[in-house]
C-alpha cells in the first residue's frame, strides 16, 4: 500500500499562520463563506483543545448497530467513541458526525476541525464524545454552516414536519442546545443556517427565520425546493429553475437567483463539494452532472458517458470532480469538459448507492460496505487507490472529519 504524502509543505504553512495571523498589509484575503457571521474571535480555538500544524484528518465509522470510531489518517490510530441507536444516515460538516436514528439526530463530536480564517486556516484536536440526542421523527436532512464553533446548523425532520436550528458554538463546548423549533406541517423541506437565523421551506417560499424562531421579512420564491449547502460565497438552495444564493450583508439576509440555462431538463437535486470552496457539483439526472459556481453565479452541464450516482467538485486549479458512476466505477473528471482523467475498474457493490464520498485537497475518500473497507483515492493521479482502509467499525456510514 501507498501512504498518503508527506504534508511537511502544508505543516510549515500552518506555523506560519499561527505566528503571523493576520494578511500581510495591502493584502485582499478572500472571507469565509457570507452565509455566517463573518468573524469568531477565537479563531475556532475552544477550552481544551490543542491547535496543531496541519488539518488532522480522520475517518469517522459506525456500523449498523452504531458502533462509532475515528481513524487518523495520518497516524492510523484508531479512537473507540462508544455507541449511537441503530443509524439509518450520516450528515457531516467536516467535525461532527450527525446520525439519523429512530429517536431522532444522535450528535458525534470528532474532537477534529478546520477553521478558516480566509487567508489561512488554523486546525485543533480534542478528545472526541458522543453529545446526546436531539429528538425528532423521521428521515432527517441536515444542513450545516461555515464554521463548527460559529454560527448554526439546520436539521428538518420529515416524519413530524419540526425544523431545527443548533447553535454551533454551545455544540463545540459538548451542549446541544436548540435556538427554535417549528412545527411546518410538511412532509419535506430544509432549515438552511444563514446569517443569525436561517431559511426554512415552506411550500414554494423560504422564510428567513431569526435565532428566536420568529419570521423576518418577506418570503423568497423557490418552487419546490430541494438541497441546501454552504459554500464560501453563500448559501445555496436548489429551485426547480436553478438555485437561491443568499449571504447576509451588514446585518441583512441578501438574496438573488441563479438560473439553469435555457433547455435544462434534470435539475440538481443535491450539491456536494470540497468545503470551503465556491464551486459545488450536483448529479444531472442520467446525463452528467451540473457544476454551479456560486462566485461566477452559473450553471454549467457537464456530460458523461455513463450515469452517476455520487459527484463531488474538488474545485482545484485543476478542476477536479470525482463521481461514482452506476457501474460502480470511481471516475474523476475535469471540470471544464468533463473528460475523464482516470477511472478505477467497477468496484463497488451496486453502482456504488451504499457508498459515501468526501473529498479534501489532496484525496478523495469512498467506503466500501460489502468490502469492508475505505477506499483513499488520489484524484489527481488517475483516481489511483492510494489505500484501502480497515475503519475500526464496519463502515456502514463514514465520512471524513477534520477537514
Amino acid at each position: 500500500m501507498t501512504s498518503r504524502p508527506p504534508l511537511l509543505l502544508l505543516a510549515a504553512l500552518a506555523i506560519a499562520a499561527l505566528s503571523a495571523c493576520a494578511p500581510a498589509p495591502g493584502a485582499a484575503p478572500s472571507a469565509p463563506a457570507s452565509a455566517d457571521p463573518a468573524s469568531d474571535d477565537g479563531h475556532g480555538a475552544i477550552a481544551g483543545a490543542e491547535e496543531v500544524a496541519e488539518p488532522p484528518l480522520g475517518l469517522l465509522s459506525i456500523d449498523t448497530d452504531g458502533n462509532a470510531a475515528v481513524l487518523d489518517l495520518l497516524g492510523d490510530e484508531a479512537i473507540d467513541l462508544g455507541a449511537t441507536a441503530a443509524p439509518t444516515a450520516l450528515a457531516s460538516d467536516g467535525r461532527y458526525g450527525f446520525v439519523t436514528t429512530d429517536e431522532g439526530v444522535e450528535v458525534i463530536d470528532s474532537g477534529r476541525w478546520s477553521w478558516d480564517h480566509g487567508d489561512h486556516f488554523h486546525y485543533y484536536l480534542a478528545e472526541p464524545a458522543l453529545l446526546g440526542t436531539m429528538p425528532g421523527d423521521g428521515p432527517a436532512t441536515v444542513t450545516s454552516g461555515a464554521l463548527s464553533t460559529a454560527g448554526t446548523t439546520g436539521v428538518f425532520f420529515a416524519g413530524s414536519g419540526e425544523a431545527v436550528l443548533l447553535d454551533n458554538k454551545a455544540l463545540s463546548d459538548g451542549q446541544i442546545d436548540e435556538l427554535f423549533r417549528i412545527e411546518t406541517g410538511a412532509d419535506a423541506g430544509l432549515v438552511a443556517p444563514v446569517g443569525d437565523g436561517a431559511l426554512v421551506t415552506d411550500g414554494d417560499d423560504l422564510v428567513y427565520h431569526d435565532r428566536d424562531g420568529e419570521a423576518v421579512g418577506p418570503p423568497v420564491e423557490c418552487v419546490d425546493p430541494a438541497g441546501a449547502i454552504t459554500t464560501r460565497v453563500g448559501l445555496v438552495v436548489g429551485c426547480v429553475d436553478g438555485a437561491v444564493l443568499a449571504t447576509w450583508q451588514d446585518g441583512e439576509l441578501a438574496t438573488e437567483r441563479i438560473p439553469y440555462p435555457a433547455g435544462a431538463v434534470d435539475r440538481a437535486l443535491t450539491f456536494d463539494g470540497r468545503k470551503g470552496r465556491p464551486t459545488v457539483a450536483a448529479v444531472a439526472g442520467t446525463t452528467g452532472f451540473w457544476l454551479l459556481d456560486t462566485r461566477e453565479r452559473t450553471w454549467t452541464l457537464v456530460p458523461t458517458e455513463r450515469p452517476l450516482t455520487r459527484v463531488v467538485a474538488v474545485d482545484d486549479a485543476e478542476g477536479h470532480v470525482v463521481a461514482i458512476d452506476v457501474d460502480g466505477r470511481i471516475a474523476v473528471h475535469l471540470a471544464e469538459s468533463g473528460a475523464v482523467v482516470g477511472a478505477a475498474e467497477p468496484l463497488l457493490a451496486d453502482g456504488g448507492t451504499a457508498s459515501s464520498l468526501t473529498v479534501d485537497e489532496q484525496r478523495a475518500y469512498v467506503s466500501d460496505p460489502a468490502a469492508g473497507v475505505v477506499h483513499e483515492i488520489d484524484y489527481a493521479d488517475g483516481a489511483r487507490i492510494a489505500r484501502s482502509l480497515e475503519t475500526p467499525t464496519a463502515p456502514a456510514f463514514v465520512t471524513e472529519v477534520g477537514r
